[in-house]
């Protein structure tokens, strides 16, 4: 599913215009980037799930095909934890597909 369908979706369920639709989604996505980016606050949305900042520790891997070694800095990635509801939910639906 691409955000145009997301929007159309929300748009035909609750009878906003899509162009309404688009900006609430747009900001919304914003806030949720600027939270884990630039604040590295965790976002918790209940039933749903939560954006986390994931922290990766300073590493050693190794370029096999060329045989050398390279240094990982640390870093942090962005993540997103299924709420239990929400992958019960998925089982659920998994079950009945079945």
């Amino acid at each position: 599913m691409t955000k145009a369908e997301i929007v159309s979706n929300i748009a035909q369920a609750t009878g906003i215009d899509k162009k309404a639709v688009s900006t609430t989604i747009e900001a919304f996505m914003e806030e949720i980037r600027s939270s884990l980016a630039e604040s590295r606050e965790n976002v918790y949305l209940r039933g749903f799930g939560s954006f986390i900042v994931k922290h990766r520790a300073k590493k050693t891997a190794r370029n096999i095909s060329k045989n050398t070694t390279m240094v990982i800095d640390a870093h942090d990635l962005p993540a997103f934890k299924p709420a239990k509801s929400f992958i019960e939910r998925m089982d659920e639906a998994a079950v009945e597909g079945e």
